[in-house]
């Protein structure tokens, strides 16, 4: 039962990261483009994580650590540099 759910919702995840693909190419304002490209962040990381689920190993918990960090760190860099625009002040 589990394995079919996981496998639905690597299929909705997947759509869900080509529609935030769709709005980071097209996306009408900057803040919209970095809302698309952190919701693929996140969306990467819950992929990540249930491939793990059904493969049943932990190899690629690192991966997943390492985008989550990367995912974080440029969302906050984006919205410094939205706000003010600079991205490490002096």
């Amino acid at each position: 039962m589990i394995e079919i759910v996981s496998q639905i919702t690597l299929v909705l995840l997947t759509l869900s990261i080509l529609l935030c693909t769709f709005r980071l190419v097209k996306g009408p304002s900057m803040a919209d483009r970095v809302v698309a490209l952190d919701t693929i962040g996140l969306n990467l990381i819950g992929f990540i994580g249930l491939v793990m689920i059904l493969q049943e190993t932990v190899l690629f918990a690192e991966a997943l650590l390492i985008i989550a960090i990367l995912a974080f760190i440029s969302t906050i860099s984006f919205a410094k540099f939205l706000e003010g625009g600079v991205v490490i002040d002096r």
